[in-house]
C-alpha cells in the first residue's frame, strides 16, 4: 500500500499542498507548517506518516509531493 511520508522539520509552511490536496493537507499556522491528516507522527516527531489507497488519492499527493518547494513530502509505493 502506498504511503506518504513527511519531513515536518524540513517544512516552510507555504501552503502549495494544501492547495493541490486538501483531502490530505491543511496548514498549522501556528506553528507555520503544513500538517498531514490522519498521518501518524514517529518517536522522534520529525515525520508523519499515512497509508493511502486509491489511484485519486496517490496522484493528489505526488502532485503535493512535486509542487512542495522543500522537498519534504515523499510518497513511497
Amino acid at each position: 500500500m502506498p504511503k506518504i511520508i513527511q519531513n515536518i522539520e524540513g517544512c516552510i509552511g507555504c501552503g502549495s499542498c494544501a492547495a493541490i490536496c486538501p483531502k490530505f493537507w491543511d496548514m498549522d499556522y501556528e506553528k507555520g507548517k503544513a500538517v498531514l491528516k490522519g498521518g501518524k507522527i514517529n518517536a522522534p516527531g520529525n515525520e508523519s506518516e499515512l497509508e493511502i489507497s486509491g489511484e485519486e488519492d496517490l496522484k493528489c499527493n505526488k502532485e503535493a509531493a512535486e509542487v512542495c518547494p522543500t522537498q519534504v513530502i515523499k510518497v513511497i509505493k
